[in-house]
């Protein structure tokens, strides 16, 4: 296992299932130096909060009692934003509350060395007279090839003393190792499966499928008079593009007996669990109660550890959007009992 203190939930269910199993067990936890890091003597909880959301350190469990694949024995549940590279935040700036404004941007490994006085030496502010267009956000630069990287200098955004908005130049090694850090969280996805795999052949026979009631339907209509060749050309010319369109919606389309997540908002407490769990599921409204923003922006299991995590109860999982998401089945009888 490896976890750190802000985990907590993640940290002591690794102890547990480690303790309790025959084989030997390897617990790594993040621990944070503050001499050595630079890092005030109170921060080792947000700090190593922030060790995870950056992909500096990501939550990473392993047991090959779950199986005999990665993909069955890999487990990287509690790190935020599984599906993407980077979890976003928000950054707020303005000297006054007439000037306040906000920014969503990643939160990358560089992000992260920024709090740490031992990576000092890597970063160089900008003074706002020479911010330019060959500057480019470090997580849009990563993203180039090597050859359209000369002449651009990547920079990451911060706040200064006053509330500002400035820009911070990233040394080269720093490039290096956030990109370092983005290759192995790609590699972690790729083990334990929550890397999207679109099985092709089945999103193609859907396709026909779905192209076939189409047509059908359209020349029966013309057949009993109830329709004109209109509809039956608008049906031709939409069989390609729901063929196309198929590629992304086929793989994962919801069940008939699907029933989506949903909350007794007026009931929330504000606790946070939910929110820290996925953001882009659960979001609060102007109350600060939750409500659900996106049910499918993330897996089941999020929405059914926030229901067991919610201290009002308030969360009702539902059913599952995506039937072939690991351990299911064991996932749906844990959510029974609180819809």
């Amino acid at each position: 296992m490896q976890s750190t203190i802000s985990n907590t939930t993640h940290l002591l269910e690794g102890f547990i299932e480690g303790l309790n199993s025959r084989r030997p067990a390897v617990f790594n936890i993040y621990s944070v130096c503050q001499p050595e890091h630079g890092v005030a003597d109170n921060a080792s909880f947000h700090q190593s909060k922030l060790a995870v959301e950056s992909r500096a350190y990501p939550l990473f469990k392993f047991n090959p009692d779950a199986g005999v694949t990665f993909n069955e024995c890999v487990d990287l549940s509690g790190n935020p934003s599984l599906e993407d590279d980077w979890p976003s935040y928000t950054l707020h700036y303005g000297e006054t509350e007439c000037q306040q404004s906000s920014v969503d941007i990643p939160m990358t490994f560089a992000d992260f060395a920024l709090t740490e006085g031992r990576f000092r030496k890597h970063f160089r502010k900008a003074p706002h007279d020479t911010w330019n267009d060959s500057m480019i956000p470090l997580h849009e630069y990563l993203k180039l090839d090597n050859g359209d990287r000369e002449e651009r200098f990547p920079y990451i955004l911060a706040v200064d003393g006053k509330k500002r908005l400035s820009r911070v130049m990233v040394s080269e090694q720093l490039v290096k190792a956030t990109e370092e850090r983005r290759n192995l969280w790609r590699q972690l996805k790729s083990l334990s499966g929550d890397e999207q795999v679109v099985d092709i052949a089945k999103v193609e026979q859907q396709a026909r499928v779905d192209m076939a009631q189409k047509l059908t339907s359209s020349l029966l209509a013309l057949a009993s008079g109830g329709g004109n060749i209109n509809d039956f050309t608008q049906a031709l010319s939409a069989a390609p593009n729901q063929a196309a369109s198929s590629d992304t919606a086929g793989a994962q389309a919801p069940c008939v007996d699907y029933e989506p997540v949903w909350i007794d908002t007026p009931e929330c407490t504000s606790c946070d669990e939910c929110i820290e769990i996925n953001p882009k599921i659960f979001a609060y409204d102007d109350h600060k109660h939750a409500y659900i923003v996106d049910a499918r922006a993330g897996t089941f299991k999020d929405i059914v550890r926030a229901a067991e995590k919610c201290t009002a109860g308030a969360i009702h999982p539902g059913t599952p959007f995506n039937r072939n998401e690991k351990d299911i089945d064991k996932l749906m009888q844990r959510a029974a009992k609180y819809n």
